[in-house]
């Protein structure tokens, strides 16, 4: 994933786990006058890829991809406000993500979450237990690129299927993403997701092409 020597002590400071160095380097470049685009994509979200590259080829676990992701969102708490006043444009794109009715698992969700925040998204977290109407109204205010559907309990992922098919009939243009521990491709296929992801590093690949951003490796690699 190149050179780390070409990469800046915020690219490290994440993937050293090290919140509370990337908080302060995030602050000392604003103070600076660096570009919030340019912290995120000079470091930020090179650091995320690095990450889940390093997850895929199993060199990390997920213990450490938390830490990353945690780490990245120390950043992300500072660059949030500033993103949010500026044109929306400065985000790769907005993400609707919630777990599914009846479902109240929600580490994969906000890891998910986590990374897609790292990648450059703008996420609205719904929580879990979350209803179709929710996720309806959601659009509706929100008005987002993708929605993120997860499910860990087999008893629940079935609620997918009316999910999607209400986000299609109140929107034609919005994308449903779907991911969980029983979910697959064949599930995702059978109630018309327009993609699946095993992983939070997925997610981010298959999110990025949603939007038309080529992926650098396919969704799914590992090691």
């Amino acid at each position: 994933m190149g050179d780390p020597a070409n990469h800046s002590p915020l690219y490290h400071a994440v993937l050293d786990y090290n919140g509370d160095l990337v908080k302060d380097l995030i602050e000392e470049a604003l103070e600076n006058g660096v570009d919030v685009q340019q912290i995120l994509s000079k470091s930020l979200i090179p650091a995320m890829d690095e990450v889940g590259f390093r997850f895929a080829s199993g060199s990390i676990f997920l213990p450490e991809m938390l830490m990353a992701a945690n780490a990245m969102k120390q950043g992300l708490k500072i660059l949030r406000p500033i993103l949010v006043r500026s044109d929306r444009k400065s985000f790769l794109g907005r993400v609707v993500i919630g777990t599914v009715q009846g479902d109240l698992h929600d580490i994969g969700k906000n890891l998910v979450s986590m990374a897609l925040e790292g990648a450059g998204f703008d996420v609205v977290d719904l929580g879990v237990d979350v209803n179709s109407d929710t996720f309806v109204q959601a659009v509706a205010r929100h008005n987002p690129d993708i929605v993120a559907l997860s499910a860990l309990l087999t008893t629940t992922m079935g609620s997918m299927k009316g999910i999607i098919r209400k986000l299609k009939t109140a929107s034609s243009e919005i994308r449903v993403i779907v991911g969980g521990a029983p979910v697959n491709a064949d599930f995702a296929t059978s109630v018309e997701a327009d993609g699946f992801g095993a992983d939070a590093r997925d997610a981010v690949i298959i999110a990025r092409q949603l939007i038309g951003i080529p992926a650098t490796e396919p969704p799914g690699k590992a090691a």
